[in-house]
C-alpha cells in the first residue's frame, strides 16, 4: 500500500505544511471581501477570518425594517461565501504541491 512512499521525508513533510498553512492564514488575515445586495443599498465586507470589518447601509433603508434585515443577511452571507472559497483555493493550492507517493529519481 505504501510502496513508493519515503518514510524519512515525512518529518520535512510536515514541517512544510505547517509553514504553508501558517502563510495561508498570515495572508487570509489581511484580506478583505466585499458583497453588495440591493443594486448596492447595503454592502458588507468581511476579512478571510471571517470577521465583519465594514457594512454600509443606504440611508433609504432606515425605515424599511424588513427589507434591511433581508438585504443585509444577503450581502453578509455573499461577502463569507467569497472568504471561505478563498480559504477553499488556497487549501487546495497548497496541497497540490503535496505527494507523499511521489517517486524519486
Amino acid at each position: 500500500m505504501f510502496e513508493g512512499f519515503d518514510m524519512s521525508k515525512l518529518g520535512g513533510m510536515i514541517e512544510e505544511a505547517q509553514k504553508k498553512a501558517k502563510e495561508m492564514e498570515e495572508k487570509s488575515s489581511s484580506l478583505s471581501f466585499t458583497a453588495k445586495s440591493g443594486g448596492g443599498m447595503v454592502s458588507a465586507t468581511v476579512s478571510g477570518k471571517f470577521e465583519v470589518l465594514d457594512v454600509s447601509i443606504d440611508d433609504s433603508l432606515l425605515e424599511d425594517k424588513e427589507s434591511l434585515q433581508i438585504l443585509l443577511m444577503s450581502a453578509l452571507n455573499d461577502a463569507i461565501k467569497s472568504a471561505v472559497e478563498n480559504q477553499k483555493n488556497e487549501a487546495m493550492s497548497m496541497l497540490g504541491g503535496f505527494n507523499p507517493f511521489a517517486k524519486n529519481g
